[in-house]
């Protein structure tokens, strides 16, 4: 059984909680939502699931109530308290105190298969889906609640307002889709924006063979000038010969390359 609104507000309250802007603390005080999460990530007995930022525990209260094994890794100490109280001594959680930006994650997961199931704070998201796309092979899928704008940027493809290197990250790691929109009022204290669920499926590979440093940096520096030509905003890193032996028009923009595109630049620049 999860936690309802009330629930919610009388934990924050006996514990002298005030919700921390600075962590992106928004939390979810909807049964229902949490519950549909649980569901689509589609986790049950013997599957291994890590999640990130839980707060007061509704959302790992679902979680365990899959039959899912849940390791859930807080930043906020009393919060920490507040979730030991919440989940008791269930069998199937492990509670850790740390910065997820910051924790060994090798350590912590050792091999895979994990599923990453969340209500991402809102001022880390976008890193930590990268970093954890980047470094820690052994989480094979993220299930995760973000701000709708972030969503837009993790799903986007060339030519879309979002796209930009969130995008092409994902892109190149695994196959991202919205899978629900979710609105302010499931939350405590209530957001000013709607939030939405994204469904991100690691690969077994990348997507293209490329160097991912040279990739990167050729993404980086593309996407940080946007608003130039590529013969501009990569001037420097690769000349405009370089661009048409790539196949790429050295007038368009970042946001009109697609991931093969890049690759093909990166391949380049490499040899």
């Amino acid at each position: 059984m999860t936690l309802t609104r009330t629930e919610v507000r009388s934990l924050l309250d006996r514990y002298g909680i005030r919700p921390k802007r600075s962590l992106g603390q928004n939390f979810v005080v909807e049964p229902n939502t949490v519950r549909r999460i649980a569901e689509l990530a589609g986790v049950g007995s013997g599957d291994r699931v890590v999640e990130v930022g839980p707060g007061v525990g509704a959302l790992t209260l679902a979680l365990l109530e899959t039959g899912a094994e849940v390791t859930a890794v807080e930043i906020d100490d009393v919060l920490v308290e507040v979730l030991g109280e919440v989940a008791g001594d269930h069998v199937a959680l492990r509670i850790v105190h740390a910065d997820a930006m910051e924790v060994d994650w090798g350590v912590l997961l050792g091999d895979g298969p994990w599923t990453l199931v969340a209500n991402l704070p809102y001022n880390v998201s976008v890193p930590l889906v990268c970093d954890l796309l980047d470094d820690v092979p052994a989480i094979v899928r993220l299930v995760v609640m973000v701000q709708l704008e972030v969503a837009d940027r993790l799903v986007a493809g060339p030519g879309d307002d979002a796209y930009g290197l969130p995008s092409v990250k994902v892109a190149y790691h695994a196959t991202a889709k919205k899978v629900g929109r979710v609105p302010p009022s499931v939350f405590l204290p209530r957001p000013r924006v709607d939030s939405a669920l994204v469904d991100i499926v690691r690969r077994p590979e990348p997507t293209v063979e490329a160097d991912p440093e040279v990739l990167f940096r050729l993404v980086r520096a593309g996407f940080g000038q946007r608003r130039k030509m590529l013969r501009g905003a990569l001037r420097g890193l690769v000349d405009e010969a370089g661009l048409v032996a790539a196949g790429v028009d050295p007038t368009l923009r970042a946001e009109e390359l697609d991931l093969g595109q890049w690759a093909a630049i990166a391949a380049g620049v490499a040899r």
